[in-house]
C-alpha cells in the first residue's frame, strides 16, 4: 500500500505518454496497472502543498487559505496572465515572479477537445501539452515574459478557444488539425493586435515560432468512457475500478474518471 498527500500525476514523453502518481514520497507506477483493478482511498485529511498545515478544504489546487492569499503561485494573474502586474511593484513575491513569470513563455495551439491556444514557459511545453491531454500541438510563439504570452494569447482567444472541454477530451481522441495551416490563419487575423502589443513592448517582446513542427502524443487508453462520470473523493472516499486509461490529468476507469490535479494535497492510500 501507498500513502501519501497527492500531487498531480508526472508525465514521460514515451509512446504512449508514461505516467506516474505521487503519494507523499512514493511514486506509484501507473503504466503497469492498465488494464487492472486500483482503489485510492480519501483518509480524511488534506496537507497545505505548500506549508504542511492540515486544512479542512483545499484552495487553489492544494493550498491551506492562509498560503492561497499570500503566495504569488495563487494570484488571478497565474489563471489570467495578461493581468500581470509585476511591472506594478505589486506582485506577492517579487522573486518567484522573476522565475517564473519574468522567463520566455511559448503561446502555443494544441488539439484537445479540438483547436486551443495557450501559453506556457518554455522550458515546460512538452509537459503541459501532456497534462492538458493534447493529441497535436505546435508553438506558435516565443514570447518574453508571461504577461506579454498572456495578450498575445487574449489575442488569438478572440478567434480560438483558450479551454479545454474536458468531457470531450476524455470521449476520444480529436481528429486531426492542420495545426501549421492554423497558425498562419491566426497570425494574419491578429496582425493588427500583434503590432500593438510589440509596439508597447518593443521588437523584442515576442518572436514568432515559423521553423517549430506539430509535436503528437499518444495516451495510454485502452477504453474511452462512454459516459463520463466523474469520481470524487468528496462525496465518495474510495475510489476503484480496473484502471482503463490515463488522458491529461485524468484516471479513466470503469467506474467513472477521476481528476487528480482537483485533489492535490488529499492523502490517499493506493493498492493495486
Amino acid at each position: 500500500m501507498t500513502r501519501g498527500p497527492l500531487r498531480k500525476m508526472r508525465t514521460r514523453p514515451d509512446t504512449p505518454v508514461g505516467y506516474g502518481l505521487p503519494l507523499g514520497e512514493s511514486v506509484m507506477d501507473l503504466q503497469t496497472r492498465i488494464g487492472g483493478p486500483v482503489e485510492f482511498r480519501f483518509e480524511n485529511e488534506i496537507l497545505c502543498a505548500n506549508c504542511g498545515r492540515k486544512t479542512k478544504k483545499s484552495y487553489s489546487q492544494g493550498h491551506c487559505f492562509p498560503c492561497s492569499r499570500k503566495l504569488a503561485a495563487c494570484d488571478l494573474c497565474v489563471l489570467q496572465p495578461s493581468r500581470c502586474h509585476y511591472d506594478q511593484g505589486t506582485c506577492r513575491e517579487p522573486d518567484w515572479g522573476d522565475t517564473h513569470c519574468m522567463q520566455p513563455h511559448l503561446v502555443y495551439l494544441a488539439n484537445t477537445s479540438g483547436l486551443k491556444v495557450g501559453i506556457t514557459r518554455a522550458r515546460q511545453a512538452v509537459t503541459r501539452w501532456m497534462d492538458q491531454g493534447a493529441s497535436q500541438a505546435l508553438p506558435l510563439m516565443r514570447a518574453a515574459t508571461r504577461q506579454i504570452a498572456g495578450l498575445v494569447e487574449a489575442a488569438l482567444a478572440r478567434h480560438v478557444s483558450d479551454r479545454t472541454d474536458w468531457r470531450a477530451m476524455l470521449r476520444g481522441a480529436p481528429a486531426p488539425l492542420d495545426l501549421l495551416a492554423e497558425r498562419e490563419r491566426l497570425i494574419a487575423i491578429c496582425g493588427r493586435d500583434l503590432a500593438d502589443i510589440q509596439d508597447r513592448f518593443g521588437t523584442g517582446a515576442f518572436e514568432l515560432s515559423t521553423e517549430a513542427e506539430v509535436a503528437s502524443f499518444e495516451f495510454p487508453v485502452m477504453r474511452y468512457p462512454e459516459k463520463i462520470r466523474p469520481l470524487s473523493f468528496d462525496r465518495t472516499p474510495t475510489v476503484s475500478g480496473i484502471l482503463e486509461g490515463i488522458k491529461g490529468q485524468y484516471l479513466i476507469l470503469d467506474s467513472g474518471v477521476l481528476n487528480v490535479r482537483k485533489f492535490c494535497s488529499y492523502v490517499v492510500s493506493a493498492q493495486g
